[in-house]
């Protein structure tokens, strides 16, 4: 990634652009570049980026809360956009934005109304070797450890489950926080 090392300093007007922004506050703009580390957003009534193709920028975490394979299945270019301002990143002369800030937290709205005990349906979404991943609403998936996947113990979720199946599993576990459900298989 190619720095603008002293180029945005050199710009007073971009410079005065950035520093007058305010942590929390919205600015808009349209998807200008999608890169494999983030996506550029050129700003309204922002001064152009000497560099970049455009003065805001997405860090990949900050896209979306719902997991997703390739950047382009949540922006296009050209889409416009409302972010909200997280800091001015005085090194790249950037506005680092958050395009999920915008919207609400879909494990905290299933945290509201879930709770430990609950029964859930869910597809089983990711096999790693400590369990496996059950996605249980639109946004939010929970692990099932490998203990849990059985009443039998398994050496490896493969034993138990494949990717797509679906299942019937308990909540055993909501971290808030941490933003991490444990559900059980065994229980339900």
């Amino acid at each position: 990634m190619v720095h603008g090392m002293g180029a945005a300093t050199e710009d007073p007007e971009l410079w005065a652009f950035l520093a007058s922004r305010h942590r929390g506050e919205i600015l808009s703009g349209t998807i200008a570049a999608i890169e494999r580390f983030g996506v550029f957003v050129a700003l309204d009534d922002s001064p152009d980026h000497p560099i970049f193709p455009g003065v805001g920028f997405i860090s990949i975490p900050e896209l979306s809360w719902r997991r997703f394979e390739a950047v382009s299945d949540v922006v296009q270019v050209g889409q416009r956009v409302s972010c909200v301002f997280l800091q001015f990143d005085t090194w790249n002369g950037e506005a680092r934005l958050s395009l999920k800030a915008t919207q609400s937290d879909p494990f905290q709205e299933f945290a509201d109304t879930v709770g430990v005990g609950r029964r859930l349906q869910g597809q089983v979404t990711k096999l790693v070797p400590f369990g496996a991943f059950v996605q249980v609403a639109g946004g939010v998936e929970g692990l099932v450890p490998l203990q849990e996947l059985t009443s039998t113990p398994v050496a490896t979720p493969q034993e138990a489950v494949e990717v797509g199946d679906e299942v019937t599993v308990t909540v055993t576990d909501v971290d808030r926080e941490r933003r991490r459900l444990l559900l059980s298989r065994r229980q339900a």
